[in-house]
């Protein structure tokens, strides 16, 4: 399959070309615009992101306490942002991104199983979160359903996953068993032996085991994650407002979706680039926004979410963890080393 990065390098930069074409005419209007954005709603801008990696480090303490490991919202706060930055920054940035997460959370006492299972299931709430948040966007938008009905709609999905996590942590044996039924049909029609895989099945049972998600951590992993994604989605709506924008929120909540889920794609750190084409596509297509405007905006929000909470990650990580990172990572290595045996 080596072809493929190829083929997707191609029609990554197909798309890329494509949107300068597009866009060319209205960038002399997007500098204008930005020659005479309006400082208040980017304060505003700036504050709702803010909030928004404030309540994903909470939703990190939280897990982290099911899991009988109790850290400050400060140190969790410090690590969301230096990860971040490492993901944002750095070739390979996501693998860096968690390798340092789960040195933190190993520091703070977290076991093995605790730490990893802590970072799976941060990726699954941010998904769960995104992919609730862009439905909600859709079901709006389509004007099949009045706003009342979908708010509700997205709270009753986000709950039923909340519900689903806290019956998996206290039934692990149940889903060991769905998950092996489930394990052994695929390896049947990829024409595999039945225990192919099982092992995996094991480590997510002893995750499972190793934690104990009662009622309130999950209600509060709701809250936060409402309030990660809120808070992103707020940010993007300021910096269209201080470009003199009136988008629909449930075109924002689309364009957001859009944007998020092409800067998964990888080939460029954040999706720089060809996610920046797509949310301004999105914001143009779903948002009723001008070209010139949603390039503005789409510049202004990048900005804030990418660079300057890259710098501020940075920061934090040459203060906070840098000196006392080589002593602490020695004797963690060690650690590491007894446990593999």
């Amino acid at each position: 399959m080596w072809w493929l990065k190829w083929v997707l390098g191609g029609l990554l930069v197909a798309l890329l070309v494509g949107e300068g074409i597009v866009l060319w005419p209205h960038l002399h209007q997007s500098l204008q615009t930005l020659k005479n954005v309006q400082w208040g709603w980017m304060a505003l801008a700036v504050w709702a992101e803010a909030i928004s990696f404030s309540a994903f480090a909470r939703i990190q303490k939280q897990l982290l306490h099911s899991g009988g490991v109790e850290v400050s919202q400060s140190k969790s706060l410090a690590v969301i942002y230096a990860a971040n930055a490492m993901s944002v920054t750095l070739p390979a940035g996501p693998v860096f991104s968690t390798a340092f997460t789960y040195r933190c959370t190993r520091r703070w006492g977290a076991t093995p199983l605790v730490a990893s299972w802590q970072l799976a299931m941060s990726g699954v709430i941010a998904a769960a979160g995104l992919a609730s948040l862009g439905f909600g966007g859709a079901l709006i938008a389509s004007g099949s359903v009045n706003h009342p009905f979908t708010l509700a709609f997205t709270l009753a999905v986000l709950i039923g996953l909340a519900w689903i996590g806290h019956y998996a942590a206290r039934h692990p044996q149940q889903v060991e068993r769905a998950l092996r039924a489930v394990l052994r049909g695929v390896n049947r029609l990829r024409g595999k032996p039945d225990d192919d895989g099982m092992h995996k099945v094991k480590e997510i049972r002893d995750q499972l085991e190793s934690v104990a998600i009662g009622k309130t951590d999950a209600v509060l992993t709701l809250v936060w994650t409402l309030g990660h994604r809120i808070g992103d989605v707020a940010c993007l709506g300021f910096v269209c407002y201080a470009v003199g924008a009136h988008p629909s929120w449930a075109g924002l909540m689309i364009a957001f979706a859009v944007g998020k889920a092409v800067g998964t794609i990888p080939g460029a750190p954040s999706g720089l680039g060809y996610a920046d084409a797509a949310l301004v596509l999105a914001l143009t297509g779903t948002a009723g926004m001008p070209a010139f405007q949603a390039v503005a905006a789409a510049l202004l929000y990048r900005l804030i979410s990418l660079v300057l909470a890259a710098i501020i990650g940075w920061i934090v990580f040459l203060f906070l963890f840098r000196r006392r990172r080589q002593a602490e990572d020695a004797e963690l290595d060690a650690e590491l080393d007894a446990e593999r045996g």
